[in-house]
């Protein structure tokens, strides 16, 4: 089963490199929970967390679904992201597996 690792302070740029080796699918970052302004990619996660989050360290597995992940990183950082498709050219579906998005 693939494993995804991420912790504050991976740049948003090395977040989205190793989103997609791991699982295939394209992922976007935004500054806030409600995905308005794409983040910078030389940014940390820990840079963006919002006042009163935790922030640290995530391990997700790839049978983890779509929106969960998404709202785990809201709950944990106080930033959104949104999963796509290989190409990053449509969301995936809430219901799919991290691992599913990528195919």
């Amino acid at each position: 089963m693939a494993e995804f690792k991420l912790d504050g302070r991976m740049k948003v740029k090395t977040l989205k490199a190793n989103f997609k080796k791991e699982f295939g699918a394209s992922l976007r970052v935004y500054t806030t929970v409600a995905c308005k302004t794409p983040a910078d990619d030389e940014k940390t996660l820990a840079a963006l967390r919002a006042e009163g989050y935790t922030g640290g360290e995530l391990v997700v597995g790839g049978n983890l679904r779509v929106g969960n992940f998404e709202k785990k990183i809201a709950e944990k950082y106080g930033i959104g992201v949104q999963v796509a498709d290989k190409e990053d050219k449509k969301l995936a579906d809430n219901g799919a597996t991290l691992v599913g998005a990528g195919k």
